[in-house]
This record gives C-alpha cells, structure tokens and sequence, in this order.
C-alpha cells in the first residue's frame, strides 16, 4: 500500500486525485494540505506543510508555485519522494527542485499523461524514419478559452522529442503571417487553438508526398493527468534521490 500526502488535496486535481484513489485498492491519501478548509475530506487536512505530522510514502502536489518552496523543504527534511505537477514555476524555483532531487526522489514532467508520455516515444521513433525522408512537422494544439498562455507546454514538449532524436536541427515557428517565403525544410510548426471548454487535444502532423501521418491525443478529462499523477507516486515510492520523468513510469509499466 501507497501511502499519500496530496499537496493541494481541495483544489480541482487534488479532489479529482482523491476520487481516483479512493477506487484503488494499492494507494490512499493518509493526510491533505490546503489552505482552504471548504471541503470535508475522509483524511486529516493541514493549513500548511509544515504542520504536518503524518507518515507517508510520496506527495502528489497539485497546489501553487508560491507553495512549492515549503514543499520541497518539507520532502528533503523528511526524506518523503515527491511527484511535482505544479506548473509555472519561476527559473529559481526549478533551481531549487534541481538541487532537492540531489537529497530526495523527485518527479517532474512536463505532462502528467500516460498516453501524452507514451506518445512522445513514438514521436523520437516516428521522427527518427520520417524526417529524413523528407516529411514535414506540424504541431496542432486545441485548448479551452480560459488558457492564456500559448503554444502548451504539451505542445513545446512534443516538439523538443521530436527535436531531440533530430540533433536540435530544427527550428519552431509559431507564427507565418509576417512572411513571405516557402517553408524551411528544417521548421517544425507549432500552431494553438483556443475555443470553448476543450481539455486538451494535441496533432502532431508528418507530412510527405502524397501521405500524411497524423499522431492525435485528446484529453476529455483533467482525470488523464490525475490518474498519470497516481501512477507516478506508485512507481517513485521507494526510489533513491534523483530527477525523474514520467518516461520513467511508462519504461516501468
């Protein structure tokens, strides 16, 4: 049995995570932070970290960049494995997490989707047959209204996979309309839709002469990242120090 502190526990993901571990019979959540008490939790939930004085295997954070900080000073202390989904954090921040997974096991991906991490395996593979063939790549990212930054980080991720097995030989472009010119053959375009309630939908297009391959994931829920989240604190139980990815679980699936 996994036993879970779930930083953030009365937030969206950190109830949509409570759900999802409440029907699993390998994990529980022994204890929750949040600064917000507006939900009755079948756990012990603290204001702060700090105070929190419950033995456990891993935290699942899903809380804020502000609290990340306490958070990993809490883990490095108590030698308690982390899985780290808060987004936004700042260049000293990601520092800091640098150094903590020195001292501690530390997870931290840019998405927290099985099948988005699986999918960026089959990209290196993809890119690594079609690419010198003479294919182009095109990235097509879809989300709801309400995100204001642009292109995803899902999307700048896919894209750096594909780069990688490429040697970081080519180039993003995010937008055409300022010029006049025909595609560079080493360009990968990115492109972002913004519209309504959409999840996530991600494109990755290889286009060829007379054949196109297109790779699709859709995200109909945010529990596709929850349920990644809980996967992920399974596989770091236990784990010495060190940075890990969610490729980690997928090679361990």
């Amino acid at each position: 049995m996994t036993k879970v502190i779930m930083h953030g526990c009365n937030g969206k993901m950190g109830q949509v995570i409570t759900g999802i571990i409440a029907a699993d019979e390998e994990i529980e959540i022994v204890a929750g932070i949040d600064v917000s008490n507006h939900i009755q939790n079948s756990y012990p939930v603290f204001d702060r970290i700090d105070k929190c004085d419950v033995e456990a295997d891993v935290v699942i954070d899903f809380a804020s960049a502000k609290a990340v900080d306490a958070l990993l000073d809490y883990c490095v202390e108590k030698q308690i494995p982390c899985v780290l989904c808060t987004t936004g954090l700042s260049e000293e921040q990601l520092a800091r997490v640098g150094e903590a997974s020195k001292k501690v096991a530390i997870l931290k991906s840019a998405n927290m989707s099985l099948g988005i991490n699986m999918l960026f395996k089959l990209l290196k593979e993809a890119a690594a047959i079609l690419a010198p063939a003479g294919f182009d790549m095109e990235i097509v990212e879809k989300h709801h209204n309400l995100k204001v930054d642009a292109p995803s980080g899902t999307a700048l991720a896919l894209a750096d996979s594909i780069n990688e097995e490429l040697n970081g030989e080519y180039e993003y472009t995010f937008d055409r309309s300022s010029r006049r010119e025909k595609r560079p053959k080493k360009e990968i375009g990115i492109s972002a839709v913004r519209g309504g309630t959409i999840v996530g939908d991600h494109d990755v297009i290889f286009a060829g002469t007379d054949e196109v391959i297109t790779f699709s994931h859709t995200a109909y829920s945010k529990a596709v990242f929850g349920k990644g989240a809980v996967q992920a604190a399974k596989f770091l139980k236990g784990k010495p120090a060190g940075h890990y990815e969610m490729s980690d679980v997928i090679g361990a699936v």
